[in-house]
């Protein structure tokens, strides 16, 4: 569990870390995490996400292109995307900087 002051929010910028490797296959984005040593999938959204945080980018600016992209309610987007990115981190897949 991340303490609560560490969580990612809406101000965190995150990247993906240089411990995975990535390939797109069709709709899909697979990720072998090479800390871990386990696979992970996204498609759709999340694969779209997997994308756009290949730089670091601001949470808040990365809700705000899925909006754009999407149709989806924007209370919505925003826990579902905290909710990805969080489950991202646990896998150490990506990183939040300071």
């Amino acid at each position: 569990m991340v303490p609560e002051e560490s969580r990612i929010d809406l101000q965190s910028v995150v990247v993906v870390t240089k411990q995975q490797l990535a390939s797109s296959i069709g709709a899909e984005t697979v990720i072998l995490g090479l800390s871990a040593g386990h696979y992970y999938g996204v498609d759709g959204v999340g694969a779209r996400v997997w994308e756009i945080i290949q730089k670091p980018a601001l949470v808040a600016d990365i809700r705000d292109r899925v909006l754009a992209e999407y149709d989806v309610e924007p209370d919505a987007c925003e826990a579902d995307l905290l909710k990805l990115l969080e489950q991202m981190r646990e896998a150490r897949l990506i990183e939040v900087e300071a």
